[in-house]
Parts: C-alpha cells; structure tokens; sequence
C-alpha cells in the first residue's frame, strides 16, 4: 500500500467517525460534563508519565483549567469531542511521546472512536484493558516500540475497522480471536518479531481488504483459509519462514491486485489458479525454493506490472501470455533454470523500464524489438546461451542506463550506434566473442560510470575518447586484442578506482600522468608489452593497494609505492630489468658487471636533474632582480604574491578571485571560523571554488601564520578522493587565502543541526560518510611519509558532496610527525572532539585522531554531539537495573533510542552495518589511547565486520552492544 493510499483510509476513517457523531443522540449535559471531566484527569494523569520533554509546546493546551471546564478536553491540542463533549477522537500522531500505555485509563474513554497514536516512541506492552475502548473504529499504534504479545482482548473491539500495528517489537503468536473482528478492512502486523503460525481464523474477516504480515518470523504453511478473503486487495507475507506450497484457495482471491511472497520457503509449483487473478497488478514470489513451470495464463488479462520470481528453481520456457503482455514495468526471472528461444518471442513493451533474465539456460539471438521499449532503462540478460551480433536496433532505446549481455557467445562487432545510447552508465558485454575495434562514437557515453568489455577479441587501439569518461570508476578491457600505447588521456579519469588492461598486446611506456588518476586502487597491466622504467609518479599514488605488472618488458628501479612494496612476486616477474627491495627481484645496487644500459640511465637522470635545477636557480636569480626595479604602483599589489594553482597563471587568478567575491564582499560568505572566512567564488571558467581567506598574517599573529604554512604543506603533499583538494593558495599583504575544491552541501555539523536536512541522510549514507572519514584518516595516518595528524577532527570539519561523499577539510593544525622520536605540541582542536589524554600530556600521536573519529561517527549516528554518553555508559554496571517509570541508564537504554529520532529507525540489514559501527566507534572512544585501534584495523572493520544480531535492534541495550568481543587494534 502506498502512502497516498494510507493516508486516504486514515481520511475515510475520519470521517467515519464524524458522521458517527452527527448521528449520535444527544446525551444529558450533566453526564456529558462529568465525562469530559473524567477524560481531562486521565489524560493529564497520562502526561504526567511521559519520560521525555523534547517537543512540550505541542501539548502545552493539556492543562485543566477549573474556570473552563467545558472547554477541557474538548480544545486541546490532538482531541475532538462529539456534539455533547465527550472524547470521541485522540490522534497525536509524530508528537513525539516517549512513554508507555500502562496510565492510560481506557475505561475514562467510553466514546472513543479513534485513536491514533502512531510515530512516537511508545514502549511496553499493549495493556488488555484496551478492549475497554467498546466504540473503536480506528487503532493506530504504527511506527512505535511496543513489546510483548498482542492481547487476545483485541477480540473484543468487535466494530474496529482498522488496525495497525506494524514498525513494532510485538513477539508471540497473533491470537486467533483476531478472527471475531469482523468489520476489519485493514489489518496490518507488518515489521514485528510475530511468530507462529498464521492462524485459520482469519479466514472470517470476509470484509478485509488489505492483510499486511510481512517481515516477521511466521512458520508453517499459508492456511487455505485466506482463499475466503473475496475482499482482499493486497496480500504481504513477504520475509517470513513460511514453508510449504502456494495453496491454490489463493486463486479465488479475485479482487487480488497486490500478492507478495517473496523471501520464504515455499516450494512446490506455482499453482495454475494464480492466472484466475483478472485484477492482479504485482506478482512477487522470488527468494522461495518453487519449481516447475509457470502457469500458462500468468498474464492474460493483461493486467500484470510487476513480476518477480528471481532465486528460485524454475524451469520451462516463459509462457506466451507473459512475452506478450504489454502492461509489463518491471520483471525479474534471474537466479532460475528457464529454457527457450528467446530471439523473437518478446514484443514490445510500451511501459516496460526494468527487466532482468540473467543466469538462466535462455539461447536464441537478442530481439531487435528491445529498441522499440522507449521507456526501458535496464536490460539484463548474463549468462545465458545467447549467439549472434548485438542487434543494432537496440540502440533505439536511448533511455538504457544499465545494459548486461555478458557471459554469452555473442560475435561481431560492436555496434556505431552505441554512441547514441547517452543514458547508458553501466555497460557489461564481457564474455563473449565480439570483435572489430571500439566504435569511433563510443566517447559520446560520457555518463559511463561502469565498462567491462574484457575476454573478448576487440582489437586496434584504445580510444583516446576514454579519457571523456569523467564519472568512470570502473574499467575492465582485459584478454582483449588491443594493440599500441596507453592513452595519455586516461590521465583525465581520476574517479577510476579499478582499471585492468592486461593480457592485450599494448606496447610503450607507462605515461607518467597516471598518477592524476588519483582514484585509483587496483591496476593490472600483466600479459602486455610494455616495456621502459616504471614510471616514479606513482609514488604519489597513495591509495594503490594492488598493482600486477607481470610479463612485460619493464626495467630499472620499482616506484617507492605500497602497493609496489606489498606486491607478490608473481605479480613482478616476467620482466626484463626490474629492481628493487622486494622478493624474487635482485637489488637495484650497482656493481661490476651489472647492465651498462641502466648505469647510462641513472646517469642521464641525474644529468637532467642537475640541469634542470640550474635552470630553476638562474630563472629565479632573474625575476627576483626585476622585482628589486622600482616599479612602485606594481609592486604594491604583486611583490607578495605567492600563488600557486595547477594551470592557473598566479596574478590572473588573483584577480579573478577579488572580482568574483567582489573584494570578498559578505554576501559571498558561507561560513567563518577563528583562523578566517570562507567564500564561495563562482570563476568565468564556469568553476565554483572555496576560498578561505585569513585574518591578516603578517600583523604579528604568528599562529595564524603556521596554520596558513600548514595547511599547504599537508594539502600539497597529500591526494585522497575524502580529502578536500587545494587548488592554490595566495600569501599577500592585502589578502592571504587558500582555494579549494567547492563542497556542495557544506559541512557535517551544519547538516546534523537542521531537521530537515538530517532527514535527508538515511542510514546507508551515514555510514558511507564515517567510512569516507576513516579511510582519508588511514591514508594520513599510514600511507604518508611522515604520517599526518590532523589534530581537529569534528564535524565541522567534514565537508560533504551532493552525492554525499565526505571529504575531511581544515588542516590547520595538522601535525606532520617524527617517527623516530616523542611528538610533543600544545593543545589543539575542537572542544568535546579532543582525545582526554591531552589534558594531562603534550604527547599527540595518530591515537588523537582516532579518539575524534569516535566522536564523529557517534554524532553522526546518534543526530547529536554524544556528550558524555560514552563515560556515561562506562562507569554504570551492565547488571544493574532501574525502574521503568525513570529516566533509564545509558547501559539499559535501547540501542534505538540513541539513533537520531528524526529518521526511521534502521532496517536488519542496515542495523547490522549501523551496531557495527558503533562498535566500532565504542573501541575509537577508549579512555586508554593504547587500547583504541589504529585507523588501518578501523577501515578493515568497517568493510568486513557486521555484527550478527541474535534479536531484533529494538531488544539490544547499549550495554549489551558494549559487553560483545572488544575490538583490537
């Protein structure tokens, strides 16, 4: 069901629920009074119970007033009264209520018809005295944290119309007297930890029309029973361990438009019965262990848009009514055995946007009609049996963003057209036999974020186009017959992370620009002919972790790199020179009798070097003797500037960033702090940049003038995709400021501090921020020489992008350290971030940084500065215990209810990664700095370790999070 249509029942409800009032007749006014009289007490004696106080102007209205008892309850914020002043509606929904139903006194509310208390923060147990409410229509506890089992008194509400309780902790079996409400139309249990069977009783509730049960931890069969619901609109009994056959009483369901059933264990066949469905609309069965074929008339009304029965043990061949029904959006036949032709059975599908066939035993050639899908975004069809050439036609549908035909034995080349398919993002035609070379066009794909064409027969060159695709990460060309160089122009690709070219006939040097593909993580050039040294830029490729460089013609020395150091000795071997301090490689000393040819290099290159600094000198000797030539109103502007930008002439940029900011005028500000301002600066070249300027550096203020040298030194010395980029930075009398890369969104702390935007930054992204904060503190504090710390990790200092990728910024007081002795400095950061070891010692070390990273990945979990949370939870035994009625001790409080409140709370999946993090972070925040881990182990933990989770988030305490295996450094 879709919130729109949500919202519409909770509408019908309501007004049901008028009219019931209208109709009502009238009741004696002393009565009445004394009624409402009684409602106000109980629900005043229920606020009084409400353990929190984070939203009160909301029911600042509940205050019993004896001069206008009349008004009392009537008015009040969230209540509505019928025509003679009784309660009749209570609906304080999103109010943000921390507390239980255990004071509320259902028997003071005999006229209630509505009662919607759903998006709080209920906890406890469902009270039995609910059935007292003998005039409810309508029950909304939606999205709350109730436990316990649902009461079998529920039974008794026997003209309730809807119910929900779904986004809970209810456990227990749902009772079968749920069966004597006969009125329901909507039921749903959804998102609980139910468990049980699905009890036969409900079979009665003949006037339902929506049945919600999904994700819970129902057993047993589906009960044929539910084939009585004649009403029934939309069936979910999704993500359960339902076991069994599909009962074939499903099939008179003939009001059906919605059946899901995906991720049980059902088995057997799909019943034939299914096809009956005129009406069905959503079909999902994948994930369950189903065999056979399907059913002959699974779409002959030509109703069905969504069909899904991927992961199961399906054979056959796809029936005609399905290959040919147009009403088709999205189909998932992946992960089966199917079998057929499949080369001219397909039609067109004028709504069809997402279709996926792969790893099945389809064979027949590729349908030209797929070109005619205008709406069709994904095309999946891998590891099939699939021959012949890639129909040209299939470039027609130009809204493709996702094309797979791998792993087939398809030939030919690839199409011209291709260059038209502007949309396409991922392309995966690796595995088959295509030949020819790359169409001339093919640059046009400049979304391309995705390219694997590997063991193919492609050959000719690599285009030079490549280089256009900006947005590429990824790209595969390996077992392939490319022939000549590497193109300069992959320099351009630096979100590449993965790039494998070998076993191609590639022949050359190594351009030395690769090192701008500062992205990049794993390159295998092996099984090429590339011969020369290996190129030394790569020594400022500090996140390369794997590089396969075997059997080509390479020599000299290896670059001082990591992932060259760390290489495997079969990874190297195959050359014809290498050398260097590694295994299976000799030493790159010269002696007697080793290879003239090398000496004669190295000696060139020092040749060159000597040269090339005299050059430097003499250039420098020169303009330093025009700047002594008395050219006053010159040199009052420009004898200080000290700029320098990548491809950018110094006093130009100057000037155009003075004009940009309009002499940084405040209304280009976006932030300040103690060392400056921060401006955005829109340049002609259309580039957005930031730029920091500083509070004057030459009035005496020597550390601003340290933190100015600082941050260039580390931002020059340093490349990482999660470290903000320097683009240049100007030392003058009149101005000073550094130039950055413009960060979309701003910082961190901003983000946290609006409700709006925090809304906007689900759990994934969360954590994907404090994973890009983690591995940008790795590489300074590991892959840096010396290593950096950054000294003033908070979240104001983490900017983040429009795809919300963090970048660590302000490196002010980042410490470049000696590690062959003590590091000692002053105190440095930001209040509340700061490693408690530097209250009593100068030391700093890497373990500061990780101290704040804690603290930044509490945060960012928890929507606030954690405080003294951590201490807090540490000094409390895990044993203890404390009424339920008081404010709870951080170990006894739920994980839940530190996440931030202003984003549903984490799914399964999700809740794993997010406890793992905490975890994590719990380790960072260790009084003892020994004990916390580097940031290297951090990374490793971040990608590898997800916590298995016994019971739902809902039941785990902060103390139980923190009592699991430690976390070693």
């Amino acid at each position: 069901m879709t919130s729109l249509d949500f919202h519409k029942q909770c509408l019908l409800a309501y007004c049901l629920v008028l009219f019931i009032q209208l109709l009502s007749p009238p009741s004696c006014p002393a009565f009445a009074s004394a009624t409402s009289t009684t409602e106000a007490e109980a629900l005043l004696k229920w606020k009084a119970t409400f353990q929190n106080h984070t939203r009160p102007q909301n029911l600042t209205s509940w205050a019993y007033l004896p001069a206008h008892t009349k008004a009392a309850p009537c008015f009040w914020t969230g209540i509505s009264c019928n025509a003679v002043g009784s309660v009749s509606v209570i609906n304080l929904t999103n109010f943000g209520i921390q507390g239980t139903l255990h004071e509320f006194s259902f028997l003071s509310f005999p006229n209630l018809q509505y009662l919607d208390l759903s998006y709080n923060n209920l906890f406890d147990v469902i009270p039995a005295q609910i059935s007292s409410l003998s005039k409810l229509i309508y029950l909304d506890l939606f999205n709350n944290w109730l436990s316990g089992s649902i009461p079998t008194s529920l039974g008794d509400l026997t003209k309730i119309t809807f119910l929900y309780l779904n986004r809970n902790n209810l456990s227990g079996t749902i009772p079968k007297e749920i069966g004597k409400l006969k009125s329901l139309v909507d039921l749903e249990l959804s998102h609980n930890q139910l468990n049980g069977s699905i009890p036969t009783s409900l079979g009665q509730l003949t006037n339902l029309t929506t049945l919600y049960l999904h994700s819970n931890n129902l057993s047993g069969t589906i009960p044929k029973e539910i084939g009585k619901l004649k009403s029934l609109v939309d069936l979910e009994l999704s993500h359960n361990q339902l076991n069994g056959s599909i009962p074939t009483s499903l099939g008179q369901l003939t009001n059906l438009t919605t059946l899901y059933l995906r991720s049980n264990n059902l088995s057997g066949t799909i019943p034939k019965e299914i096809g009956n469905l005129k009406k069905l609309a959503t079909l999902e069965l994948p994930s369950n262990q189903l065999i056979g074929y399907l059913p002959q008339n699974i779409c002959c009304s030509g109703q069905l848009q969504y069909f899904s029965v991927f992961n199961n043990h399906l054979t056959g061949p796809i029936p005609k009514s399905l290959k040919t029904c147009k009403s088709l959006v999205r189909v998932r036949l992946e992960g089966n055995q199917f079998t057929g032709n499949i080369s001219k059975d397909f039609g067109v599908y004028p709504n069809l946007d997402f279709i996926d066939m792969s790893h099945n035993k389809f064979y027949g050639e590729i349908s030209q009609k797929w070109g005619q899908c205008s709406k069709l975004e994904t095309l999946l069809i891998a590891g099939n049996n699939l021959t012949g050439n890639i129909p040209p036609e299939i470039v027609n549908a130009g809204k493709i963003h996702k094309l797979d035909l791998s792993s087939n034995h398809l030939v030919g080349a690839i199409p011209n057209g291709f260059g038209r398919m502007t949309s396409l993002q991922r392309l995966m035609l690796n595995g088959n036999q295509l030949s020819g070379c790359i169409p001339s066009k093919f640059g046009l794909l400049v979304d391309l974020e995705y390219l694997d064409l590997s063991s193919n027969k492609i050959n000719g060159s690599i285009p030079s186009t490549f280089g256009n695709f900006l947005k590429l990460f990824h790209l595969n060309l390996s077992n392939n017959q490319f022939s000549q160089g590497i193109p300069l122009k992959l320099e351009k690709l630096v979100q590449l992370n993965e790039l494998d070219l070998s076993h191609n006939s590639l022949e050359g040097s190594i351009p030395a620009e690769i090192n701008n593909m500062e992205s990049l993580q794993t390159l295998n050039l092996s099984h090429n002919n590339l011969s020369g040294f290996i190129p030394s830029s790569f020594e400022g490729m500090h996140g390369l972790s794997y590089v396969d460089v075997s059997y080509n013609e390479f020599e000299g020395p290896l670059p001082n790199n990591k992932a060259f150091r760390q290489a495997l000795p079969e990874a190297l071997q195959g050359n014809k020179g290498l050398c260097g301090n590694v295994e299976g490689l000799q030493s790159c000393t010269i002696g007697p009798g080793k290879d003239h040819k090398w000496v004669l290099g190295i000696t060139f290159s020092l040749i060159a070097a000597i040269l090339l600094l005299s050059t430097f000198f003499t250039i420098k000797f020169v303009v330093q003797r025009k700047k002594k030539r008395p050219q006053k109103v010159e040199k009052n502007l420009h004898e200080e500037i000290l700029f320098s930008v990548l491809n950018f002439d110094g006093k130009s940029m100057y000037e155009e960033i003075i004009r940009a900011t309009e002499n940084f005028d405040s209304t280009y500000c976006i932030g300040s702090g103690g060392q400056g301002s921060v401006y955005k600066a829109n340049l002609s070249s259309d580039n957005i940049v930031a730029v920091k300027k500083l509070h004057q550096l030459w009035d005496g203020e020597k550390n601003l003038e340290t933190a100015f040298l600082n941050e260039i030194r580390a931002l020059t010395e340093i490349r990482h995709r999660n470290i903000v980029k320097l683009y240049g930075f100007c030392s003058h009398h009149r101005h000073s400021f550094l130039v950055y890369e413009f960060v979309e969104r701003g910082s961190l702390a901003a983000i946290l501090s609006k409700d709006e935007e925090a809304k906007e930054v689900g759990w994934r992204k969360r954590v994907n921020i404090v994973n890009g904060v983690a591995h940008a503190l790795a590489y300074m504090h590991h892959d840096c020489l010396p290593p950096i710390v950054h000294r003033d990790i908070s979240t104001k200092n983490i900017l983040l992008d429009s795809k919300y990728e963090a970048s660590v910024s302000d490196f002010g007081t980042a410490k470049f350290l000696n590690p062959d002795s003590t590091n000692w400095t002053t105190v440095a950061g930001t209040y509340g971030y700061v490693a408690p070891e530097l209250a009593y010692t100068m030391e700093v070390n890497e373990k500061c940084d990780v101290y704040s990273f804690g603290v930044v990945a509490m945060e960012t979990i928890m929507g606030r500065h954690p405080g003294d949370f951590f201490s807090s939870l540490l000094s409390v035994p895990s044993s203890s215990t404390s009424s339920s009625t008081s404010t709870l001790p951080p170990h006894q409080m739920s994980v839940v209810d530190v996440l931030d409140q202003r984003i549903l709370p984490p799914t399964h999946q999700e809740a794993r990664e997010v406890l793992s993090l905490m975890k994590i972070a719990f380790s960072c925040l260790n009084p003892s700095p020994h004990s916390r881990p580097i940031m290297k182990r951090v990374t490793q933990l971040l990608s590898t370790q997800k916590l298995h989770l016994s019971k739902p988030i809902c039941m785990i305490t902060c103390g139980e999070l923190l009592a699991l295996d430690p976390l070693t450094a």
